[in-house]
């Protein structure tokens, strides 16, 4: 008998693995209390400045009880790699004291690196998950560590895939106040969490190699089952799960359950951007976070001997001294039988001449080698500084293009600049050559082109609007993996991402290029989503009695869709910057002291969710009962654009459709009047166009689109709620299939 075939003894039959899983499955599916089943499936992983940028230490904490007060009684839950409790983000102050909540009920696993003291009063819960790692053999207790302690760090990462850390993001949600960040010895400055003052409950359930549905499934299971407030889930799909729906995939539900339950959920949108439907967090009962630039710039110049000077990226010290030093390009100062790709790209040691580089500033080349990008760069400075050179240049590569290099912001400990502009990498290069003496044979035999390197380690604050970042995953929302998009807006709200300082662990051993340290400087919206959790302890805190429906309905609905100049927010693209849409930021980038005080709420429960799932185009209705133990109504005429978001997403608007939206007053009485700015080729109108509504009341709206030109393309618009205190937006998205006929 092989190793892969099993006897069936009920069958009296050899069979396959395949054959026997089958049968198994069929057993299952047919035992009393299994309502489904689903195939374990990998999972993949995916601040100094960022409170100021958002206006939290003079607008918000003051009110909430000062910074140690700030998302008191609040806990927020993190799906992830674990924590370091020894981290200075996480230690307990004299004054916090333990956590003043009779509804948490979380435990702290004890093991390697975590003793009973980690949980300490700011961390209040820690377990870890890894049955479904172990069952499919990647889980090594060696190097995975069996206990909540966080020994990973795949932080860097920008693919759709979500990578992150911990240590990080917890401490970017609810890490202390006024902590330094000191990398290599340089300081800075001081790094604070959202809410200083929330708890920290942690499920590890991501490693080194990523994790299974299995872990994360329980690991939320439990987590709501503790009684978080929150659940910020750096983690999701690599792509679009396969069946019927999206909506039905294993972890969609779960979430949905955890809604239920009163828990907000928190997802990264994505790394994917800036493609189309790349988003790869897809519930409307998830709030989906993007990724945006803050107003900070670490820049890197360069100042060349004849006067000229360019700035990059680079985040290192300056070159010794007011000197110059004499430039040399790689392939001038190594053997001359290595390759020149090879050479050029700098990530060997072993072809350059010792004596010839020796204090010099060596030019190198972004090429096809360099796969990944921060540790091509990496590895560029760990050979210059064995190769003894006083720093290194990286230059565009002509053949590859202009847009390659995105700026990686890598601490280095050897001076450095990235030219990540090709006129700036063109005029280096006529530099040096126009000053280094070449035999008849072409090589060079003196150099006296010469530079130094100013400090790259000072940040700039242009005080710019936020930017929605390249690599932040798009909309539209798909419903499954044919891509067939759906009435629901993703992503919902944008926040900082991109070169976000948070704790580290230092015995990371995801990354070996920030091992050792203590913080570390990452972009992703994986950093984009504890601001997002953080912020919601603190409406949370305001308000204790919302649920996760209103809280993403105050962040939505107040966020801004324009800087403070009154110009509207911009999103990279593949080579440019354009006008952001919905599809890019969602509602828009978060206004903390707006989402405070919205005025007016949506709601929504859990029948509303049930009700969508049920109106999902391609969805059985017994799959939907199957899979949340509820029945679709027998004449179901709701709508998937029914679902009473704050937000109004088409995905094939034909002839006219209607919508319908309730609003409660959280405030005071006050009186509202409707305005449209309409889609292009659509006419909205609203029932009522104005009305009185009184605190705690409820108000129903009536829209009406009507398609008047097909554009077989989305396009925007929004409908404002102007109150005398409050201005509710709602993002308007619709795809016009065909026109009406009148």
């Amino acid at each position: 008998m092989g190793a892969k075939d099993w006897f069936c003894v009920e069958c009296q039959v050899l069979i396959g693995k395949e054959a026997m899983d089958m049968y198994v499955l069929s057993i299952l599916r047919n035992t009393t209390g299994v309502r489904s089943v689903h195939e374990d499936v990998k999972i993949e992983k995916l601040t100094t400045h960022t409170p100021d940028f958002l206006g939290l230490p003079a607008h918000i904490w003051p009110r909430l009880g000062g910074v140690e007060g700030a998302g008191e009684g609040v806990v927020i839950g993190f799906i992830d790699t674990g924590i370091n409790p020894n981290h200075p983000s996480f230690m307990t102050s004299s004054s916090s004291g333990f956590l003043n909540s009779t509804k948490f009920k979380g435990k702290c696993d004890t093991g390697e690196l975590f003793p009973s003291t980690a949980c300490n009063g700011k961390i209040v819960g820690a377990q870890y998950f890894a049955h479904g790692a172990i069952a499919n053999g990647e889980f090594n207790a060696t190097r995975d560590v069996s206990s909540p302690y966080d020994a990973d760090g795949h932080g860097r990462q920008l693919t759709n895939t979500i990578y992150t850390c911990s240590s990080h993001t917890a401490s970017i949600a609810a890490g202390n106040h006024d902590i330094r960040v000191i990398v290599d010895g340089f300081d800075y400055g001081a790094a604070s969490g959202m809410a200083p003052g929330a708890r920290i409950a942690v499920y590890k359930a991501l490693y080194t190699f990523g994790g299974y549905m299995s872990d994360v499934v329980a690991a939320v299971d439990q987590a709501v089952e503790d009684g978080v407030d929150i659940l910020s889930l750096s983690a999701g799909p690599s792509s679009v799960p396969s069946g019927d729906s999206a909506f039905l995939d294993v972890l969609e539900l779960q979430l949905l359950f955890a809604t239920k339950a009163g828990v907000l959920v928190v997802q990264a949108a994505g790394n994917g951007g800036p493609s189309s439907s790349s988003v790869i967090s897809f519930s409307p009962w998830i709030t989906s976070v993007a990724a945006s630039i803050t107003d900070r710039k670490y820049n890197t110049t360069i100042v060349l001997g004849n006067g000229q000077s360019f700035t990059g990226t680079g985040l290192s010290p300056p070159t010794d001294g007011e000197i110059d030093y004499n430039i040399a390009a790689a392939a001038d100062v190594c053997v001359r039988n290595a390759t020149i790709i090879t050479v050029d790209s700098c990530q060997n040691p072993e072809p350059f001449i010792r004596p010839l580089v020796y204090r010099r500033l060596i030019i190198c080349t972004y090429t096809f080698e360099y796969e990944y990008e921060a540790a091509s760069i990496a590895t560029v400075a760990d050979t210059m500084m064995e190769i003894g050179a006083a720093g290194f240049i990286i230059t565009l590569d002509p053949n590859i293009g202009p847009e390659v290099v995105k700026g990686t912001m890598l601490t280095l400990q050897i001076p450095a600049v990235v030219l990540n502009d090709m006129q700036a990498s063109s005029a280096l290069w006529e530099y040096y050559n126009a000053n280094t003496i070449r035999d008849k044979r072409g090589q060079a035999v003196a150099f006296a082109a010469k530079a130094r390197i100013l400090d790259g380690r000072q940040a700039l604050y242009t005080g710019q609007a936020p930017v929605v970042a390249s690599y932040s995953s798009r909309g539209p929302d798909v419903k499954n993996a044919l891509m067939q998009t759906v009435d629901v807006l993703k992503p919902n709200v944008m926040a900082p991402g991109t070169s976000i300082w948070a704790a580290w662990s230092p015995d990371s051993e995801g990354d070996k290029y920030v091992k050792g340290q203590s913080f570390a400087l990452i972009s992703g919206t994986s950093m984009a989503t504890p601001h997002i959790a953080g912020i919601a302890a603190l409406i949370k805190q305001r308000h204790p009695k919302w649920g996760p429906d209103a809280i993403t309905s105050a962040m939505m609905t107040t966020a801004d869709r324009t800087g403070h100049s009154g110009a509207p927010i911009l999103a990279e693209s593949s080579n440019e910057l354009i006008q952001a849409t919905p599809f890019d930021f969602g509602a828009g980038s978060i206004n903390v002291s707006q989402a405070m005080k919205p005025g007016l709420i949506f709601n929504v429960t859990f029948k509303h969710y049930v009700q969508f799932l049920c109106a999902v185009p391609g969805i059985d209705v017994k799959s939907v009962k199957k899979a949340v133990g509820v029945a679709c109504p027998t004449k179901n005429k709701f709508k998937c654009s029914d679902l009473n978001l704050a937000s109004v997403t088409i995905s094939n608007l034909v002839g006219k459709r209607k919508v319908i939206r309730y609003v409660k007053n959280v405030s005071h009485k006050e009186k509202y009047t409707v305005h449209i700015k309409e889609p292009l080729g659509v006419n909205v109108t609203v029932v009522p166009e104005s009305f009185r509504i009184k605190r705690r009341g409820s108000r129903r709206l009536r829209l009406v689109f009507e398609a008047i030109e097909a554009t077989n393309a989305y396009t925007f618009g929004e409908m404002v709620l102007k109150g005398k205190k409050h201005i509710v937006r709602v993002p308007l998205a619709v795809y016009v299939g065909s026109a009406s006929s009148s």
